[in-house]
């Protein structure tokens, strides 16, 4: 299962890496990281997806609550929350392949933002679990290159998540 957690941290050198760290160090894998500043400047927003059970997720997050710059560890996971990803997807084309890619980024309202007679370069927004549908679809026009931001994440809750 992956969890998805959120935390809310002091915008101070070093504390991405004591985070990292402390998770690696415990052997937990981290599959997703995105870290940027909040509405606050001196507040930054760390979502991570670690896989897991919920006995890791419980590890994780009793450890990063005793970090110092931790202000608070969200787990978004039994939670109603919305999550985004940004990926980029050059995928080749030729004569007889590239208006079904298109039509396929279409649907998913995806967007061409690079055009070569070999290949598109299509950026799609979304939830994670459309992103890999998208990517499951164009996997048989051949992907060339493939860059993801990896999960964001916002609680649906009233209140700062």
């Amino acid at each position: 299962m992956k969890h998805v957690i959120s935390a809310l941290v002091e915008n101070r050198p070093g504390v991405l890496a004591r985070i990292v760290g402390l998770i690696s160090g415990r052997g937990y894998n981290i599959e997703t990281l995105n870290v940027a500043p909040t509405q606050d400047a001196t507040v930054s927003r760390i979502t991570m997806t670690v896989p897991g059970d919920d006995r890791i997720l419980e590890q994780v997050t009793k450890q990063l609550n005793k970090l110092v710059d931790v202000i608070k560890v969200y787990d978004l996971t039994g939670q109603r929350f919305i999550d985004r990803e940004l990926a980029l997807v050059k995928v080749q084309i030729s004569a007889k392949n590239r208006s079904s890619v298109m039509e396929l980024a279409a649907l998913f309202k995806a967007e061409i933002v690079h055009v070569h007679h070999k290949s598109l370069t299509i950026q799609i927004v979304g939830g994670t679990e459309e992103i890999d549908n998208f990517l499951e679809l164009v996997r048989s026009n051949g992907i060339l290159d493939i860059s993801r931001t990896g999960t964001i994440a916002l609680g649906r809750a009233e209140g700062r998540e």
